[in-house]
């Protein structure tokens, strides 16, 4: 046993120490191996990969690589049994990252002491029943709560590693682990994590004797922590317990005591009765303060009883009054007047805005800024120094006679009838001279804009070659083999249209016997009306024989 803490360090919060045996309430515990076991759960009873082998359904396991394990696969490539023999299928993953999840912010203050509970009432239990016993001697149901720590919100990545004999058969697999993408992977009855699973990598091995499909993927699952262990002595779950009984206590911080005196006060002899509301006399019980009120006149306000104090013992009649009359029907004269808002009829000024309708009779002269919400009708003649207008859009006219129309990029701007540009035209900064027919493009002018006659032209010439030439596809089959590595076809190659990159090895398609041939191992080479694949037999892993049949597809001439 551990040495316990002296008694100063010790928890002083009792409830923290209630005794939690017995109870159904368990402690959550959320930890990485629940996150792993997960993908276990999910893979073996909802994806459940399985392949089809000489006309059997055979089940595909699913296992955890320790590091041991995980390593033996990297540098061998694959699984292997205690007779050395190929292990497919199988799916083997390792957990490789674990990182705080940012999109999910978590603030504890303290990792050790946390701040943040989720917490909740146990509904029904032995101490919390109300019966008539306990309501007449004041018993109040006692109620337990428990607070739950908020767990830390992690993303924990993991490589997934695929093997089978067959493309079909991998196919089969990768189809219905796509397909999960997204999902809540995990066992119902415990707990979910959302997945998302990045691209998959093809991986075929092929060595001398052997031959397997591989493919590597990853998987991101969205979880969150929470550990069984200690915080300050405290589990992740902590019991509280309501009082089952309040009592309020009463007591006096001064004696009072009997003095004789005038109403108010105390006296030894009271009478029995008393009438509220008479007149107060001296056997009457009043109440009279320490402190006095004292009412004293303000600028523009006078009190009939200006200065007098008034401690309860004996009556105070005060007029308040101001200077003129303030009634609704009175005109009243204030030398200046400061308010938020004036409102004349049905005309309000407030904030430097006039709301309504204003008639000005005679001059009207502003040093500041005028805004008009409503509409403005001017009779007369307007004379602006600078006009600037706003409807969605704006526009200024200068004194030097130029003109700014909107004021933003989605301004939109309609004009009825022609317009003639005698200059140049500048959208976005960018300057256009003239309008150009030319239907070559030859001038290559970085200030014109070209006509729809010139563009149709040009397209007609140009991009329809192109486009006949990218389309193209023919099919050959060779006409002989030169063992181990040339095959030989009676074709010729089509040559790129200006403007495209020349014709390559990556134009073409080649099959041997049905098989596709890969791209890196091959070369080509025209020579007069013949077409030669080269083959480099090292890196293709066999050799070209005369009963080989070879197929062709890409850019030939027909």
């Amino acid at each position: 046993m551990s040495k316990p803490l002296p008694r100063k360090q010790r928890v002083l919060n009792r409830g923290y120490l209630y005794s939690r045996s017995g109870e159904d309430i368990k402690n959550p515990e959320v930890t990485l191996i629940d996150i792993d076991s997960s993908i276990l759960f999910y893979f073996e009873n909802v994806i459940q990969p399985s392949i089809e082998e000489n006309g059997e359904n055979i089940k595909v396991p699913i296992m955890y690589a320790s590091p041991e394990r995980w390593s033996a696969i990297k540098n061998k490539g694959f699984l292997r049994d205690k007779k050395r023999q190929v292990i497919t299928p199988v799916i083997v993953y390792r957990r490789t990252s674990v990182t705080k999840d940012d999109t999910v912010p978590q603030d504890k203050l303290d990792a050790n002491n946390p701040h943040m509970f989720y917490t909740f009432e146990k509904k029904f239990s032995q101490i919390n029943k109300y019966d008539n016993f306990s309501q007449q001697i004041g018993l109040l149901p006692q109620r337990e709560y428990y607070n739950v720590m908020m767990p830390d919100y992690v993303s924990v990545s993991y490589d997934f590693i695929i093997w089978t004999s067959y493309i079909e058969q991998m196919n089969k697999i990768v189809e219905k682990v796509v397909y999960s993408d997204g999902a809540y992977w995990g066992d119902p009855e415990k707990m979910k994590f959302r997945s998302s699973i990045e691209s998959f990598e093809d991986a075929t091995e092929i060595s001398d004797n052997e031959r397997l499909v591989r493919t590597n993927f990853s998987v991101t699952l969205r979880g969150y922590l929470l550990p069984k262990g200690n915080f300050d002595h405290r589990s992740t779950t902590q019991k509280f317990l309501t009082p089952k009984k309040v009592i309020f206590g009463t007591e006096t911080v001064d004696s009072i005591t009997k003095n004789i005196g005038r109403s108010g006060q105390f006296q030894e002899e009271l009478p029995e009765e008393t009438t509220i509301g008479s007149t107060p006399s001296v056997g009457d019980l009043g109440v009279t303060t320490t402190n006095p009120i004292v009412f004293n006149a303000g600028t523009g306000v006078t009190l009939s009883s200006d200065g007098v104090e008034f401690n309860g013992g004996s009556r105070v009649d005060q007029t308040i009054s101001i200077g003129q009359d303030v009634s609704s029907t009175s005109n009243v004269v204030f030398n200046s007047v400061s308010a938020s808002s004036l409102t004349l009829g049905s005309t309000i000024f407030k904030d430097s805005q006039i709301t309504g309708s204003i008639s000005i009779l005679g001059s009207l002269t502003t040093t500041n800024n005028l805004t008009i919400n409503g509409d403005a009708t001017v009779d007369g003649t307007l004379t602006v120094r600078e006009l600037h207008t706003e409807f969605v859009s704006a526009s200024i006219v200068f004194a030097s006679g130029s003109t700014q129309f909107g004021d933003t990029l989605d301004d939109v701007h309609e004009f009825s009838g022609s317009v003639s540009i005698s200059g140049s035209l500048s959208l976005n900064n960018y300057s256009v001279t003239e309008v150009s027919n030319d239907t070559t493009l030859v001038d290559s002018s970085a200030t014109a804009l070209v006509t729809e006659n010139a563009v149709k032209s040009y397209v007609n010439t140009n991009v329809i070659q192109a486009n006949s030439y990218l389309r193209k596809q023919v099919f050959k089959t060779s006409n002989s083999i030169s063992a181990p590595s040339t095959a030989s076809f009676s074709a010729i190659s089509s040559s790129a249209p200006t403007g495209l990159t020349s014709t390559s090895k990556n134009d073409f398609i080649f099959f041997i016997n049905g098989q596709y041939m890969e791209h890196d191992a091959l070369d080509i080479q025209q020579a007069g009306s013949t077409f030669h694949l080269i083959v480099n037999n090292d890196s293709i892993g066999y050799d070209l024989e005369g009963d080989d049949e070879i197929l062709a597809i890409g850019k030939f001439d027909s």
